[in-house]
C-alpha cells in the first residue's frame, strides 16, 4: 500500500493524531487538501510539531494545502465567507513518490461545495480509507453510518481506528455489525511527540494490519 485517506466519523475524533502516526510509521508524506481554521497554524503545522520536523524536513514531508481558510467551519461555507470557493481541479492528488497520507476536512458527507461532498472527492481519488472513530458512547451510530456510506459508493475501507479510553464492548460490536476490522484501539497519549508516536505505532499493530 502506498497511499490512503484518513477520514473521521465526527469532529475531534483524532484524525490528525492518527495521520501523524501513519506519517511516522510508514515514512509517508502528508497532505491536508482543505484546512478550515488556522488555530496553531492548522493541522499541517500540528503534524510538523508532533513529529518534531525541522523546516527543511517539513518542506520534504508535508505538502501545502490547496485551500487554507481562516474560518473554522464547513469548507463550502468557509469558501463562501472568504469568497474563494473550492475548485475541484485543485484537489487532484499531488504526484509524489512513496506513501501519501491524505487527511480530509471533516467527515464523509461534509460539503466541499454545495454541489460536492467530501465522499465524492474521495471517490475521485480512488484511494482506500482508514476510518477514525471515537472509542466511547456515540461511536456505534456515527461509525456504522460512515461505513454504510463508503460501501454504498464502493470505496475500499481498510478498517477502523478507535481513539480514546478503551471500551469493553464497542470494538467487537463494530466489527460484528459493520464487517470492518478494528485495526487499532489507540489510548490517550500522555504526550504527542515523535518518540511517543513511534512507540504507539509499534504497540498498536497498525504496521501488521496495514501490511495484510
Amino acid at each position: 500500500m502506498t497511499s490512503l485517506v484518513v477520514c473521521g466519523t465526527d469532529t475531534d475524533v483524532g484524525k490528525t493524531v492518527v495521520s501523524a502516526l501513519l506519517v511516522e510509521g510508514l515514512g509517508a508524506r502528508y497532505w491536508k487538501p482543505v484546512q478550515c481554521g488556522l488555530e496553531e497554524g492548522g493541522d499541517t503545522a500540528r503534524v510538523a510539531a508532533m513529529l518534531g520536523l525541522t523546516p527543511s524536513e517539513a518542506a520534504q514531508r508535508l505538502i501545502p494545502e490547496a485551500y487554507r481558510y481562516d474560518h473554522p467551519v464547513s469548507p463550502h461555507w468557509a469558501g463562501e465567507l472568504e469568497q474563494r470557493p473550492i475548485e475541484l481541479e485543485r484537489l487532484a492528488l499531488p504526484p509524489v513518490k512513496g506513501s501519501l497520507v491524505v487527511e480530509t476536512a471533516g467527515g464523509l458527507l461534509v460539503p466541499l461545495r454545495i454541489d460536492s461532498l467530501q465522499i465524492d472527492q474521495i471517490q475521485r481519488w480512488g484511494l482506500p480509507v482508514l476510518l477514525v472513530a471515537r472509542s466511547g458512547l456515540g461511536t456505534l451510530n456515527h461509525t456504522l453510518l460512515s461505513v454504510e456510506a463508503l460501501r454504498n459508493r464502493a470505496i475500499p475501507l481498510l478498517g477502523l481506528v478507535l481513539n480514546g479510553p478503551p471500551h469493553p464492548n464497542n470494538p467487537s460490536t463494530l466489527e460484528a455489525l459493520s464487517g470492518a476490522p478494528v485495526l487499532a484501539c489507540l489510548p490517550p497519549l500522555p504526550r504527542l511527540d515523535r518518540k511517543a508516536l513511534a512507540e504507539q505505532w509499534q504497540a498498536s499493530g497498525l504496521a501488521r494490519s496495514l501490511a495484510r
